[in-house]
């Protein structure tokens, strides 16, 4: 099943005891193990009642699910290092059972159970808008970007973008001064690209930077779509400067609208193929953008302020029931058999395999914790490729 806007796949911080030093650490070995992606982690979390007693699991189940050598878990010596490497950077883990995780990413069916974060957290808590571009943006579309970021920022939002060269550079340089996010595709302390370096420097020192993947993880090209849906997700509103048809930004734009957020774009000379991206999302029922007055009209309007009113903190994080099953001997094949590279929807998948949710919902956790199928954004799947 789908999980609505504001969510969560599991509870989160309503009134629960904060987690212990070593279920913290358990979480962050359980998100750093190979194939447990976001769904799968709060899956297991929620069938099992902790990270620690799913890790001691996880071996069984992707035996179940059919991969040849029982799955490992990221090992705890790896993890501790890790952690401890963090806190040496002055950064820290914060975890999605953790009060100080922003509501607005919990809010999103594949919110990362836990992210590092460098600098002043307390930005990701306030108002947040998403600017997303071109990397080889023009001189006037980076102009217009530093320029929007500036207003937006004097008007009390926090900027949130990608770090990438271009429209997301000149982003972070407009907000700098009223308070920017910069979400990294590698690790924390893995600064992408290395011209940005002394703009890595300034945000960590002044803003916020926050990463999804492990420390030294060097990004490659699964973790930018990762890294996109953060952007989107901690923000109200993505707004789409230049871009061409094929770009990163344009799948930001479509992971903000599949998490209920606007979409905003600035039009552009119909010759100009970094134009063709945001005239198409106008085309399509953006928001087009001139000023910062079009973005802040509607975002006085956006729906999504809920998310930090207090009665929806305190109703919004209801885990969706996951019950483990014992699966039928042929479900493993029946569900296989509908699946191919291109991805279905999870509803689609139980509607036609005529299997229970339970049955369905534990059978794809054992393939997808042995490597066989893959998670997409708008609760799809797909075999997994070689």
């Amino acid at each position: 099943m789908q999980l609505e806007l504001g969510k969560s796949p599991v509870s989160l911080n309503s009134g629960s005891e904060p987690l212990s030093e070593s279920e913290k650490l358990a979480w962050l070995r359980l998100a750093r193990t190979d194939n447990v992606g976001p769904v799968t982690f709060y899956r297991l979390v929620e069938a099992y009642g902790s990270a620690t007693k799913a890790l001691e699991v996880l071996p069984e189940l992707s035996k179940r699910g059919g991969r040849k050598k029982p799955l490992t878990p990221a090992h705890e010596r790896d993890i501790e290092k890790e952690y401890k490497a963090l806190s040496k950077l002055k950064g820290r883990i914060i975890t999605a059972a953790c009060q100080d995780y922003p509501l607005a990413l919990a809010a999103i069916a594949d919110a990362p159970p836990i992210i590092s974060v460098l600098g002043n957290a307390d930005l990701m808590h306030r108002s947040c808008i998403a600017m997303v571009g071109a990397r080889n943006a023009s001189l006037n579309g980076k102009k217009f970007a530093e320029k929007l970021a500036r207003e937006l920022g004097a008007a009390g939002q926090v900027v949130v973008s990608g770090l990438a060269r271009g429209i997301d550079t000149a982003a972070h340089k407009g907000a700098i001064a009223t308070g920017t996010i910069a979400v990294v595709a590698g690790g924390i302390d893995v600064i992408y690209p290395e011209e940005n370096a002394g703009l890595y420097e300034q945000i960590k020192d002044e803003g916020l930077i926050i990463a999804e993947s492990r420390l030294g993880q060097k990004p490659f090209a699964q973790s930018f779509p990762r890294r996109n849906r953060i952007v989107s997700g901690l923000s109200k509103g993505t707004i789409v400067v230049e871009a061409t048809m094929r770009s990163g930004s344009l799948i930001t734009a479509r992971l903000a609208g599949e998490q209920g957020r606007d979409v905003y774009a600035v039009p552009g000379h119909p010759l100009d193929p970094r134009a063709q991206g945001p005239n198409h999302l106008i085309r399509d029922g953006a928001v087009l953008v001139r000023y910062a007055k079009d973005v802040l009209e509607a975002l006085n309007n956006f729906s999504g302020t809920t998310l930090r009113e207090p009665e929806f903190a305190e109703q919004a994080f209801i885990p969706e029931a996951f019950e483990p099953v014992d699966p039928p001997e042929n479900a493993q094949e029946k569900i296989i058999s509908h699946l191919s590279f291109a991805p279905l929807p999870v509803d689609e998948l139980i509607r036609t395999c005529q299997l229970t949710i339970p049955v369905v919902q534990t059978v794809l956790l054992d393939l997808e914790l042995a490597g066989r199928i893959q998670r997409h954004a708008g609760n799809r799947i797909s075999l997994q490729e070689d």
